[in-house]
């Protein structure tokens, strides 16, 4: 059964991926997982990979929605960009990871989406 709050996640995903396409993005992953975690999506543009993690809220409350990644979602942010990077053997390619907060009013109507790119210290 799929919840409001993951059909939310998914619609803020599927916004995510289609900004990241419009700005030449090559999506090579959806919702990629690993032994620490998931990976909203992988994209590569001019040879970076770059690894998403959307945030989508409802309403104002409890803080903007990228204040929702934490110190411990940061490190299993990275720690699943490694596994991703080791299993493809990546070998010493550039990459970076962006975070996608993306909120809606009570209708589903898009107001506001910033992409905050390197938002995680490697």
């Amino acid at each position: 059964m799929t919840t409001q709050r993951q059909r939310l996640g998914q619609r803020g995903e599927a916004l995510a991926r289609r900004h990241m396409e419009a700005r030449g993005h090559a999506v090579l992953e959806t919702n990629y997982r690993t032994g620490s975690g998931e990976i909203d999506l992988v994209t590569r543009m001019d040879g970076v990979l770059v690894f998403v993690e959307v945030r989508t809220k409802r309403g104002g409350g409890f803080g903007p929605p990228e204040e929702s990644v934490t110190r411990d979602k940061r490190s299993r942010l990275v720690v699943c960009a490694q596994e991703y990077l080791e299993a493809i053997d990546a070998g010493d390619v550039e990459w970076r990871i962006d975070v996608f907060a993306i909120e809606m009013d009570s209708r589903g109507r898009l107001l506001r989406l910033d992409v905050i790119e390197n938002a995680v210290e490697l």
